[in-house]
């Protein structure tokens, strides 16, 4: 039987010490979600693993274990060259509850003086951490802005500053409006997003501010979690208010290096929010390359829709900081009192 940890101090231990997290569930549950950094090493197929468990409901547990013999048996080599591939004489390992298939690698290993640390409770006890991380109290600060203030680049320029920050939307790779998703990978699951967050959340301090962007709870298809986002909507906001020609400059630039086509369907799939003669004009806009209009017609709804959130939360805890540039140093300098 290997070393086993509990998932805070399987963390620990791969934080301090950098040892590879060997995932050896199979390729879809790893798909589904995993412990950021963690490898992939499968003991078995998708395939192989539903008839494993098919064995298991239907017969009995000795011989779904005797078909798993049979299955990772012509394999065991691969598994460990892979492994050792990995140039580690240390390593972590889980699989979905931390039983057979995880106690299994760590027995190959120690077969090849490799030492294997498993994960007590296995990856179901992993995202039972994650969630009640979010239960963490800790000091977030929101950077708000009407869309194409570039919250984002004052966010990482805080983070040159000395700051803590998580950059949710980098997590989520979306940037939050109908047309976040251009130039982006595709987005993470759900549940691959909360481990993400999860692991930024608690390499925090508690002692200094966290800063985040003002978000819905929404983005794309991506879903904050509840415990996190209450934090967020009760935290105060820095609210950086650039003039609209600033915003439109900046979101042309941006954008208009995207596919007409993108840009247009993008649009299209908030027809019902916008209204038939704001889409009309947007669609028209593009056509002509007038995209400075189409970007106003955007941000006429944009603006209007943040302004009613911003309306939700507490007005003293609301403050602004008002500049007449798009330089995300300068803005952050502003916001901090530099």
């Amino acid at each position: 039987m290997s070393d086993s940890l509990k998932a805070k101090d399987f963390i620990n231990k791969n934080k301090t010490h950098r040892w590879p997290v060997i995932d050896v569930r199979s390729p879809s549950e790893f798909s589904k979600g995993h412990i950021p950094t963690a490898y992939n090493i499968p003991i078995f197929k998708d395939t192989e693993r539903a008839e494993i468990g098919r064995i298991y409901k239907q017969i009995n547990k000795e011989e779904a274990v005797k078909k798993g013999l049979e299955f990772i048996g012509p394999r065991l080599r691969s598994v460990a060259e892979e492994a050792k591939s990995l140039n580690s004489d240390n390593m972590l390992a889980y699989c979905w509850r931390g039983g057979m298939r995880s106690n299994s690698f760590s027995w190959l290993l120690s077969t090849l003086d490799v030492n294997v640390v498993t994960l007590h409770g296995g990856y179901k006890a992993f995202r039972n951490f994650v969630l009640n991380s979010f239960l963490s109290k800790k000091k977030i600060h929101i950077l708000g802005g009407f869309t194409g203030s570039g919250k984002t680049e004052v966010l990482h320029e805080f983070k040159n500053m000395g700051e803590q920050i998580i950059d949710i939307e980098g997590l989520a790779n979306h940037k939050g409006s109908v047309f976040g998703h251009l130039g982006e990978e595709e987005q993470p699951t759900n549940q691959q997003f909360e481990n993400e967050l999860a692991m930024e959340w608690i390499k925090t301090k508690s002692d200094k501010p966290v800063w985040v962007e003002d978000e819905s709870r929404i983005i794309g298809r991506i879903t904050i979690p509840n415990n996190f986002f209450m934090q967020m909507k009760t935290a105060p906001v820095f609210f950086l208010d650039l003039p609209r020609h600033l915003r439109i400059q900046r979101l042309v630039k941006e954008y208009t290096i995207f596919p007409q086509e993108s840009l247009k369907g993008s649009i299209l799939r908030i027809q019902r929010k916008l209204g038939g003669l704001n889409v009309k004009l947007a669609l028209e806009s593009i056509d002509q390359k007038n995209c400075d209009n189409a970007v106003e017609i955007m941000l006429k709804y944009y603006d209007k829709t943040y302004t009613y959130m911003l309306d939700q939360r507490n007005h003293d805890q609301i403050y602004k900081y008002s500049n007449n540039t798009t330089d995300a140093t300068q803005n952050a300098k502003r916001i901090l009192g530099m």
